[in-house]
């Protein structure tokens, strides 16, 4: 958004000159304190909510009549949130004077370290309208520089009211003060917010100082000249990493490199796993490009791969094109798993993986909670034991080998670019040497999950699911796998029912759900003398 619009733009302007009137009347009111004051702070408590409220109007007015991009509806929200906080100092002025009256010594209040707090906050008050019209983040710093020192003068006047309280006098009058202190305290947390706010107007996302220093670090190091760099929000993960793309203005080509921020240990393990696939298998992951921690956040700029994700491809694509990104696929895992081919016996233990999020499952879909049952004759055992069962069978049939996996092989994490003919893998923290039946099963469910009503579709989605359980069963039977099927079979058990833990469609869930079911009891009534005759019925399971 270029320019905030006029309307909203004039009572913001309103709201500041008011917000800094009543901060006026408060220090006032601490150099000489009289009802008037008190009475003026109290009377105006309308002023700032009536104008805080046309703010709120305003923006939503605005982004219901429709806004050109999202960063713009961004950027009202952040308005409404900034005129929220705005108010709060108002609120806080009143707080203050309802505890300040409370107090009769003069002396135990401390009321020129107060007047120089109110000071400090009008300071900053006065520098939050430029910097949200001028769009300038350097600004927004400049607040929170201001903020440091109203939190260490806090600090500082706390100290003194706890060694005055231990000399045990005056200590109704001193506890009340540090009632007015814990107000002032709030002053800080406002400005915080707001400052915050403004730099997450200007890069287009929610974003703290930590994870606004790491940014800085990360593009300081990659591009000189950065003061022309955009940051478009892509999506963010469900375990809280905000993921964008980055770009130049002056470059109309798309995305330069993608940043990652969130949490530090998600994003170390992102990390190695990036490190890993560069020396295991070079080219299929993106490179790092720089790397920033700091406290218990981190961010990771990363090359951008061109292409689609696999998920657009399949669900939005022509035939053409999905067969092409197919045959480009089979022919890369086909590659990977030859290469990495390890002699190491490393088990995926579905089962295993299963009952941990077991209780996620139940707390979406609790109907699927049942107990052990009989039903005249007929025993029905719940999940829980039907689990423990399949586990106890599972570990007398480890993987003959095992292969470097992605971990999480979604069709959202697998980029096709149909200019190269290439496929690259992203979101790796999960990748191992295991069994190559976990990547095989999660793939095949990724397909299944994809919520797309046309029967057509489906159908085409549906074989690409069984494409891939026919290219793993050609590689089993190459490398002499014979217990492919069995752990197919509870890999694809594991994918489908802890995959319910996302889908909110009832109908999908319970379909999901009980294949998962199904092919547990299945696996649960094979012959051991005949394991290696056992095979999943992948295409009754795959079909609508």
């Amino acid at each position: 958004m270029k320019k905030i619009p006029t309307e909203i733009q004039e009572n913001l302007q309103f709201l500041c000159v008011e917000i800094d009137a009543q901060l006026a009347t408060l220090a006032s009111y601490y150099k000489t304190p009289s009802a008037s004051l008190a009475r003026k702070i109290r009377d105006r408590a309308g002023y700032a909510y009536n104008l805080k409220t046309r703010i709120h109007t305003a923006t939503v007015n605005r982004i219901a009549a429709g806004v050109e991009q999202d960063t713009d509806k961004f950027s009202l929200r952040c308005i409404e949130f900034i005129a929220t906080d705005l108010e709060r100092i108002a609120e806080i002025c009143r707080h203050c004077i309802t505890q300040s009256e409370q107090i009769d010594d003069a002396d135990a209040l401390m009321a020129k370290s107060f007047i120089a707090i109110v000071k400090k906050v009008r300071q900053a008050s006065k520098l939050i309208l430029p910097a949200v019209v001028e769009r300038k983040s350097t600004i927004a710093l400049d607040i929170e520089q201001i903020n440091q020192g109203l939190r260490s003068a806090h600090q500082r006047l706390m100290k003194r009211y706890i060694s005055a309280l231990k000399k045990q006098t005056h200590t109704k009058q001193l506890t009340l003060a540090m009632f007015v202190a814990y107000e002032m305290k709030q002053f800080d947390e406002a400005l915080l917010r707001i400052s915050e706010t403004i730099i997450s107007a200007n890069l287009g996302q929610p974003i703290n100082f930590e994870r606004y220093f790491s940014f800085q670090s990360l593009i300081g190091g990659v591009e000189k000249d950065n003061s022309d760099i955009t940051i478009t929000p892509i999506a963010e993960t469900r375990s809280g990493t905000a993921i964008s793309g980055l770009s130049n203005g002056s470059d109309d080509t798309g995305f330069m490199a993608v940043y990652k921020d969130g949490q530090k240990q998600k994003l170390k393990e992102e990390k190695q796993g990036l490190n890993s696939w560069d020396s295991i298998y070079p080219g299929l992951a993106p490179k790092i490009l720089s790397y920033e921690k700091r406290g218990e956040s981190a961010a990771l700029l990363i090359e951008h791969l061109p292409g689609y994700t696999l998920e657009k491809v399949i669900v939005n694509e022509s035939e053409k094109l999905q067969k092409q990104a197919l045959k480009a696929l089979k022919k890369t895992l086909i590659s990977l798993w030859t290469e990495t081919l390890n002699k190491k016996i490393s088990s995926a233990l579905f089962m295993q993986q299963l009952e941990n999020r077991l209780a996620e499952v139940y707390k979406i879909h609790p109907e699927f909670d049942a107990a052990n049952s009989q039903i005249g004759n007929y025993s029905c055992p719940s999940m829980t034991s039907l689990i423990k069962q399949a586990h106890q069978l599972e570990q007398q049939y480890p993987p003959p080998f095992s292969v470097y996996i992605h971990g999480d092989f979604n069709v959202d994490n697998i980029i096709f670019d149909p200019i190269e003919n290439r496929i690259n893998f992203i979101d790796l923290h999960r990748s191992r040497y295991t069994d190559y039946v976990q990547d095989v099963t999660i793939f095949m469910v990724s397909n299944y999950r994809l919520q797309i009503l046309d029967s057509e579709r489906r159908k085409q989605i549906m074989k690409v699911a069984v494409e891939m359980y026919r290219l793993a069963r050609r590689f089993a039977k190459k490398h002499h796998d014979h217990t492919f099927e069995l752990r197919l079979a509870l890999g694809l058990a594991r994918a489908f029912a802890s995959s319910t833990r996302f889908i909110l469609d009832k109908a999908l869930a319970k379909r999901m759900f009980y294949r998962a079911r199904y092919l547990i009891e299945l696996v649960l009534t094979v012959n051991p003398k005949q394991i290696d005759r056992f095979a999943v019925p992948v295409k009754e399971i795959f079909v609508e």
